[in-house]
């Protein structure tokens, strides 16, 4: 791997140091009124070479060599603007007048969350056509998967189901996540369930990964990272589409997509359909996937109205217990039987066998056909955006989310206690245990209302006030379906009922000053508050009545400097408070108040654009104060537990780099190289031995769980003829420990997977396009665990701990055919 970046790093200085041709391209870039637009984005299609307009509207592209060269110009609110230039030894001037779009287009939506080259944040940007050459029908986190400083996981081992990723070594729970500017983390455990969007890649238009802090936001404050994610903008011709895909495990996916077009010069309607299904690598890691998108609305020059609907149905066999490492190592059988025991506490003999004669790789540890995990979420959204004029626009949106759910588990030899239900006399026995089934339900409703202004009082002024105001109620209750012994119940008896309540509410005011052409200054301000309530008995019969309240304070502020039109330099400092989830205070193990975390994030770098080579390069530190780490143990749902550290840090560095060799081929690559480091450890081990049930390790300067020190991300690209496409895509993940002990014992190795991606689109005059994509994953059929987990007691004076890994696929294919009329 360290060979492919240096042959990187070599094309990168070899592009530079033929850049020797002085032509330029200047200009202004105005409307049709003739007022001079900044921030504008000039680009000469088919390079790297991109610029942004000043306050004046002027712009540069520098070193272009004698040729005919397309220029692209975009801004908010305006229609592209295209034209073709040609240099013959002598510099040119082209001004570019952008023509007032006849709608207030959807960007608006977002334009509040997102951050630019006018902002010194590190980001990156996947448009629709990068999204639609990768969508095969595997999860976004696998779409995402070769961004900067990101690792993707699967569960099942495909990409399909339930899939999670972490940026900079930070997980779900720390990446903010909005859709169309609203708000999507689950308010309580704080991640985002993908799951729950199937196929939502299909009704995407771009993504937007900020990494660390970033700007402030709705919905949970960022501590990894932010994924904005834009959903389809306005189609003004009508459409429709027809999308296929399938391949290794019984992989299906079948999308359906249409639209309206502009009717009336002001209406529209874009509908999809979609079903996905796969038998996972896992053996029985199913996935059953459903969903649909609607959007419409009334589009006006000054006025846009527009509802968004969208809703998944999802059935997932469990996959999430993982497999233990005494299986996936084919270590002895008595060690896979106390794995057996220490789990389900009971051990049948078809449990026994299947241990023994299942896969390595695949195996998994339940057997009842309906261990499952189902839940339906509907999510909607309207949107009000107004332009009064040039230098003010509104957006203001409603949104609610109904999520209910449950996930069913065959129980061995449960205590009839543990389910308040009463011990079972039977003659002159009483039986206190009894295999059954039971359902864990979650049934939520998340709503509220949020805002942005955005708005230029003064030319080289612009500022976005914003904010919003979300609750959530959330009712969780176990049910027994069927118990061997029923005892004084009857069916769907119910054993816990507790609620969860949270009230969110941040405001914000960004601001962004050009003091001079090379020289812009920018500020982030937000409060929010945060209320917790917690009603009820919980799972483990404890009452999990209390509440927490939280006012975070989270200035952000920085300046860029371009010393060229094609390069930014930048700083900027973060600061982020998070509240602790709903799992830190009702799950902790040891019954310790969880603290609010603070996050201090530096950030500074350089970007350059040529015409044929680009790259960044962008250095952070990001300093906690009682930062959530994980554990390494699961909950009984799958989920990550966590516990305070005092002092810790993530700090490094990312290299980015493209290079257009010809027009037949190009290389594009990111690598991160970090340090993770806990200052001080306390390890907790239960110990059955003692009264007390704990003992303690302290540890200093250990290594954060699951953040490696080196992540890269190399893809050549092969454009053999117009419109075919062949990538070979190369992911590099260093090592990862399971927890915060820096113990060998409990690590992910390092692991190096090749893809390789074929597309083709051919168009007809019949049909618009004909899109054929294959995808060859893992060619090189590397056996390799993304993710894993680990959990120890002391018992008879030793102490046991048990690794589980979840293995992803070996070489698969997916292949797919897109038709649109």
């Amino acid at each position: 791997m360290k060979k492919r970046i240096i042959v990187l790093m070599a094309l990168c200085f070899a592009a530079v140091s033929g850049m020797n041709s002085q032509n330029n391209i200047t200009g202004k870039v105005t409307n049709e009124k003739g007022e001079e637009i900044s921030y504008a984005a000039v680009s000469i299609k088919n390079t790297l070479l991109s610029v942004t307009s000043k306050s004046d509207g002027s712009y540069l592209l520098k070193n272009l060599k004698d040729g005919t060269y397309v220029i692209e110009c975009f801004y908010l609110g305006y229609e592209k603007q295209t034209d073709t230039v040609v240099l013959s030894g002598a510099s040119i001037e082209k001004n570019i007048t952008l023509k007032q779009s006849q709608i207030v287009i959807d960007e608006v939506i977002v334009q509040s969350t997102r951050t630019d080259n006018s902002s010194g944040f590190a980001y990156s940007t996947m448009s629709k056509e990068d999204i639609q050459k990768q969508n095969l029908g595997q999860d976004v986190p696998y779409l995402l998967g070769n961004q900067t400083s990101v690792v993707s996981t699967s569960d099942a081992g495909t990409g399909i189901g339930y899939t999670g990723l972490r940026i900079r070594g930070s997980d779900a729970s720390r990446i903010n996540v909005t859709v169309n500017g609203i708000p999507t983390n689950d308010a309580e455990s704080q991640g985002t369930y993908w799951v729950d969007f199937p196929d939502l890649a299909s009704s995407t238009n771009s993504i937007q990964i900020q990494r660390g802090v970033g700007s402030s936001t709705n919905g949970a404050g960022a501590f990894g990272g932010s994924i904005n994610v834009q959903t389809n903008t306005l189609n003004t011709k009508p459409y429709a589409e027809v999308i296929n895909s399938g391949g290794s495990f019984n992989t299906l996916r079948t999308t359906l997509n249409a639209g309206t077009g502009l009717l009336n010069e002001h209406w529209a309607i874009d509908a999809r359909a979609s079903r996905i299904t796969s038998d996972g690598f896992i053996d029985r890691g199913y996935s059953k996937l459903y969903s649909w998108f609607v959007s419409g609305g009334y589009y006006g020059k000054k006025t846009t109205i527009k509802g968004v609907a969208f809703s998944g149905n999802e059935q997932t066999y469990q996959a999430w217990n993982g497999i233990p490492e005494t299986k996936l190592n084919g270590e002895p059988k008595d060690s896979l039987f106390n794995y057996l025991y220490n789990n389900l506490g009971y051990v049948a003999p078809e449990d026994t066998m299947n241990i023994k004669t299942a896969d390595n790789r695949t195996y998994n540890i339940y057997r009842y056909k309906n261990q499952t995990d189902n839940y339906k979420q509907d999510n909607y959204q309207l949107h009000l955006i107004h332009e009064f004029n040039k230098k003010y626009t509104l957006n203001i949106a409603a949104h609610y989310t109904k999520g209910k759910g449950y996930y069913e588990e065959y129980k061995y030899n449960q205590s009839l206690s543990d389910y308040n239900m009463n011990d079972v006399v039977v003659g002159a026995d009483t039986i206190k245990s009894s295999d059954l089934i039971r359902r864990k339900w979650l049934n939520n409703d998340f709503y509220g209302v949020v805002y942005s202004l955005i708005a230029k009082p003064i030319n080289k002024l612009q500022m976005t006030i914003g904010g919003g105001a979300n609750n959530y109620v959330g009712q969780h209750y176990g049910e027994v379906i069927w118990s061997r012994y029923a005892s004084n119940t009857e069916i769907n008896h119910r054993y816990y009922n507790d609620t969860g309540f949270k009230l969110d509410v941040n405001n914000y005011l960004k601001l962004n000053y050009e003091v001079t052409k090379r020289f812009n200054l920018f500020a982030d301000f937000q409060h929010r508050y945060v209320k917790y309530n917690f009603v009820g008995i919980d799972n483990n019969k404890n009452d999990s009545t209390q509440t927490a309240k939280f006012n975070f304070i989270n200035p952000k502020a920085g300046l860029i400097y371009s010393p060229a039109d094609n390069t930014k330099l930048y700083a900027s400092y973060s600061r982020g408070n998070r509240e602790p989830s709903r799992g830190d205070f009702t799950e902790n193990k040891f019954k310790s108040q969880p603290k609010a975390e603070q996050l201090n994030d530096f950030e500074m770098g350089i970007n350059q654009n040529f015409k044929n080579f680009a790259y960044g390069v962008n250095l952070y530190g990001m300093f906690y104060k009682n930062q959530l780490v994980l554990t390494g143990e699961l909950n009984d749902v799958g989920g990550s537990r966590r516990m305070n550290v005092d002092k810790s840090y993530r700090a490094g560095i990312e290299l980015e780099a493209g290079y257009k060799a010809s027009k037949f081929f190009s290389v594009n690559g990111n690598i991160t190289l970090s340090q993770n480091k806990i200052e001080k450890f306390t390890e907790i081990i239960g110990n059955y031995d003692t009264d007390d049930l704990a003992d303690t390790i302290i540890y200093s300067n250990t290594n954060i769980a699951y953040s490696p020190n080196v992540i890269s991300s190399v893809s050549l690209i092969f454009t053999p003829c117009k419109n075919f496409d062949i990538t070979m895509i190369n992911k590099y993940v260093g090592k990862q420990y399971l927890d915060n002990t820096s113990n060998e014992k409990r690590k992910l190795d390092p692991y190096y997977v090749a893809d390789v991606r074929l597309s083709y689109t051919l168009k007809l005059k019949s049909i618009k396009e004909i899109r054929f994509t294959v995808s060859l994953n893992n060619v090189f059929n590397k056996l390799y665990s993304s993710n894993g987990y680990t959990y120890g007691w002391i018992y008879g004076g030793q102490h046991y701990t048990y690794n589980h890994y979840y293995p992803q696929a070996g070489t698969n294919v997916l292949g797919g055919v897109s038709f649109r009329f």
